[in-house]
């Protein structure tokens, strides 16, 4: 597992400066060591899957990481629970992938299972704010302009209550 994490951290490096034929092998690497070391459902491999689908969105592959996206919701559903923040950054991920696509009633449906779970959490405002800017753009891009501006209007007020109303203003630690 030590050997898949440098695997997976080299990888994101490589991902992170564009090197994108450089990091697939090597997330593809770490998955297969995770996958013998820990089982094919094991909670620690799912961060793995999720790299190696986000390289795959990045490169418009969405149906390559969709399945990729799916396992690791499956998983973490299974192993911590369909509450769990980590359900809904994969909830997250797996809408993003569906909203790039155009699909915007599955991305729709598991925006609002995201914000429903980051909702719940106490000091997850960011994420809550996140969640609902994303809410709202997919409705804008339905044509929903009336439903996209509440979520869009809430995730402002957020955004502001935690960086202050004008971004240059410094909050206190």
């Amino acid at each position: 597992r030590d050997l898949a994490g440098a695997l997976n951290n080299l990888a994101q490096v490589y991902a992170d400066l564009g090197r994108d034929a450089e990091a697939e092998p090597l997330y593809k690497r770490a998955l297969a060591i995770m996958e013998k070391s820990g089982g094919l459902d094991s909670a620690e491999i799912a961060p793995e899957l999720n790299n190696l689908a986000a390289l795959y969105q990045r490169q418009l592959r969405y149906a390559e990481a969709e399945p990729l996206f799916k396992r690791a919701l499956a998983i973490r559903e299974k192993a911590l629970g369909a509450a769990h923040p980590d359900v809904g950054q994969s909830l997250n991920n797996l809408a993003t992938n569906y909203e790039k696509q155009e699909r915007h009633s599955e991305s729709e449906a598991l925006t609002r299972r995201a914000l429903a779970i980051y909702q719940k959490i106490p000091g997850a405002d960011p994420a809550v704010a996140t969640l609902l800017n994303n809410l709202g753009q997919i409705l804008k891009a339905e044509g929903r302009y009336a439903d996209a501006e509440p979520p869009i209007k809430q995730s402002l007020l957020i955004r502001e209550k935690v960086l202050g109303r004008d971004m240059s203003t410094s909050r206190a630690p």
